[in-house]
This record gives structure tokens, sequence and C-alpha cells, in this order.
């Protein structure tokens, strides 16, 4: 609980302030005299000022929020000697570049963020196939399970070296919720001649990136050994005689491939709340040997499944996936513009239907994803940052009244024109805007409770 606070925290302070940031170092390289600078709202806990500079530094109690206070006639008076310095006297391009400045330094950050994970390196699984789902999208392709995937491709795009699972994984996301197939160059064994599959994603209704969305591609994890891990004392394993290291063949009539299956068996030895029993065909030091088990019945999330006591599958295969200094970069460039459309793309299918609105996330699921990075190590929080900075700098960039890209929806209203918008039309678009955005907050609340308590 203290990490999940202490990473969200951490969390929000560097994205707010390098938001705002970005719009108080532009205002200051266009000649605007910058008031206050403030990360967080409420009372102050800190300030200090620079001698010699305007600017008043605050970081707030609250740290769910920032905001950079300009020199402005509509605020306050300005006296006429420091008019030249006011922000509503500024060119148009001056005002627009300001305001563009915080969502764009979140897009910066996020780049930065992703190249120093690519340049740090991280442990991944390899992209080796689990034994796809049956009656799934991977199995209609032809997948059995055990394939390595070098290369694949979204849609016409040429193919590119897949480096581990979580590359392929991020493809299949992007297929699934873009509805574009995607082509997988894949060898069936080591040193075996690469082979093409289309996995028709295009085909994969789906309104969330959820676990029903990957059902139905079919690939929910890399491949791993059909082996037991430790066995637990009492469990339906140590009933049946089974041991750590044991080598699982097949189960009944079913032919055992992997970990995955493995569990997806065990889970599925339930019939009518009744768990049956099953022979087990196993490997053991080099003899093979039948054992009889009867699964436990336990119930998971309203769902009545079999469990063996016994960790099942072995540790999948790993790589080190690191990039050079230019390649790290230009990675972490690609990344921020493939995240950034596809959450483009998922906020106007969520705005016409086509997307489920429970794909909106709140402070309570942030905190929760904060903790659970940051309790796995540097590159995954930073992971988790660049991902948060990139919705950030999106969500602001919208054309809301009451965000950075409302205001810029003023300036093009202003630059086409040539007049400003009313007073009265701004109070009445600033007004709908707030509406829209506690609605989203609402919302976003709502799915946050019934994520974590539902």
């Amino acid at each position: 609980m203290l990490t999940t606070a202490i990473a969200f925290v951490i969390a929000l302070g560097v994205l707010i302030a390098v938001h705002e940031y970005g719009h108080y170092r532009v205002a200051v390289a266009c000649g605007v005299k910058v008031l206050r600078f403030s990360v967080g709202f409420g009372m102050p806990l800190l300030r200090w000022q620079r001698k010699g500079s305007p600017t008043e530094f605050v970081l707030g109690a609250f740290p769910l929020g920032g905001y950079v206070r300009m020199l402005d006639e509509r605020e306050a008076p300005v006296p006429p000697e420091e008019r030249h310095l006011a922000f509503n006297t500024q060119p148009l391009r001056s005002r627009a570049l300001i305001v563009a400045a915080g969502p764009v330094a979140n897009l910066v950050l996020a780049v930065l963020l992703y190249a120093a994970v690519n340049w740090i390196g991280v442990q991944e699984p390899m992209a080796y196939l689990a034994r796809p789902v049956p009656g799934s999208v991977a199995d209609a392709a032809g997948l059995h399970g055990g394939e390595l995937v070098h290369n694949a491709a979204l849609g016409d795009e040429e193919p590119r070296p897949v480096r581990s699972f979580e590359d392929l994984r991020w493809m299949l996301t992007r297929g699934a919720l873009e509805s574009t197939p995607v082509r997988l160059e894949i060898a069936s064994a080591p040193g075996a001649a690469l082979r093409t599959v289309v996995l028709a994603l295009d085909e994969v209704e789906t309104r969330e990136a959820d676990a029903r969305m990957a059902q139905r591609i079919g690939i929910l994890g890399p491949w791993t050994q059909p082996v037991l891990g430790e066995v637990m004392a009492g469990g339906a394993a140590e009933r049946a005689g089974l041991r750590e290291g044991d080598l699982v063949l097949r189960i009944g009539a079913a032919e055992v491939v992997d970990g995955q299956q493995l569990r997806e068996l065990i889970r599925a030895s339930v019939r009518d709340g009744k768990a049956m029993s099953q022979p087990w065909r196993i490997a053991r030091g080099g003899q093979n040997l039948t054992l009889e088990v009867l699964p436990d019945v336990q119930q998971d999330h309203g769902q009545t499944v079999g469990r063996v006591g016994a960790y099942v599958g072995a540790r999948p295969q790993f790589t080190t996936v690191q990039y050079g200094p230019f390649d790290g970069l230009w990675n972490g460039a690609t990344r921020t513009w493939q995240m950034s459309v596809l959450t483009l793309r998922m906020m106007g299918r969520m705005l016409i239907g086509e997307a489920s609105l429970k794909n909106i996330s709140g402070p309570l699921t942030i905190a929760e994803y904060a903790g659970r990075s940051a309790s796995l190590g540097l590159t995954y929080y930073l992971g988790f940052l660049a991902l948060i900075s990139v919705s950030l700098g999106v969500l602001n960039l919208l054309p809301l009244p009451v965000l950075d890209g409302g205001h810029l929806m003023y300036y093009l209203w202003e630059g086409v024109t040539g007049r400003s918008v009313s007073d009265a039309w701004m109070e009445r678009l600033q007004r709908g805007g707030i509406a829209v955005l506690f609605l989203m907050m609402s919302i976003a609340m709502f799915n946050d409770i019934s994520r974590l308590f539902g």
C-alpha cells in the first residue's frame, strides 16, 4: 500500500511538473511574465522565488493538477509599462505555442522514457507461442503452440522483427483494437524455414482491451514447458503422487503441449460442480508413469474450476531486449506515436459507441498500476510513466474548452475569422466543457470502483 501511494504521488508529480514546465518555458521564451508556477493545488507546502525572478514556485498539498499563472489583463489590472509582458497582448502564434507546449512536453517526456527503457534493457519472455485457445483466431490460422515468432506486420506494413512476447502482445492489441489483420512470420522449430500466417483480427469484435479480447485472439501467453513446480502439502497433486519436476505428457485423451494448456485442462476438469478423475501420463527421471488425479473444486471469480495444489508450468524462456542510442530513441518516438494514435482512435470509437466506456481509467486504477509497475522494477515503472504521459498529452489536446486543446480551438477560430471568441460564447463553452469533463471523471471513478471492488 505504501509503495503504491509513493509511486502514484511521484508519477503525478513528475507528469504534472513536466506539463506545466512546458507552458512556463515557452511563455518565458515568448517574453511573457510568469507570476506563479504551481505543482498541486490547495495550501502551499513549499514556496520559493529565485533572486531577480518574477516567478513564485509553489508545491501544493493536493497533487492532482497544477497551473502556470501569467500576467494577463483579463485576470487583473496590468500596469501600462508591463502591458507588453501580458499573455493576452501576445501575437496569436505566441499564445498558441504557449498553450500547446504543455501537452507537447508530455509527449516528449514519453519519448525519452520509452527510450530510457530501451537503453537500459529489460528481461522479457521470448515470442514462443503457447497453444492457442480452441476456436480462436490463432487456432483458425493453424497455430499449434511452440512456434517462435520472428517478424510481424500490422495490415500492409513491412514486417518488423519481434524481439519479445511483449512486442507481439502490443502488435496483437493494436490489430484487435484497430480491426486490422496481423501477419506473423514463424518457425515451428529452431532452424526451420519461416512460414507466414495471417491472424484475421479484423474479425475480432471487441469494445475494450480485456481478457475476452485475448481469448478471442487466442494467444494468452508465451510457451512454457508443462512441468509441475512446488507441490502444496495436502493438495490434489500430492494425494495423487505427483512431484515437483514432473513433465505432464497427456491428460486423458488430450496431449499436453505447454503450461498454458495444462492450466486450462486442470481448470476445465469440473463438470456440474464435481471434479472428474483422469489419468495423467507424466515423465519422471527418464521413465513414463500414469497416475490418477482428482483435482480439488474451487471458486475463482464466480466460476467453479479445478485446482491441483501445485505451481503449473515452467518459467518461460527470457531474452534481454536492449537498443542502441539512436535505435532506442527512434523506437521511443515510434511507440509514443503509435500510443497516441491508438488513444485517439479508442476515444473516437467510444464517442460513437463502438468501444466501451469501461476503457476509461481514473486515479484509483492509475495508482494501482503505479504500485504494480514500481514493484517490478525501474524499467517497468518508467514504461508506466511513459504510457500515462502519452495519455495526459493526448487528453489535453482534445478540443474541450477547459483543456489546452479547447484554447487552441479558440485560437484557430481567431486565426480563421480574425476576431476572438466573444465573452458570452466563451462562458457557454466553458460551462459545457466543465460538464463534459465532470462526466468523464465520473465514468472513470465508476470504472475504478467496479474494477477494484466489483
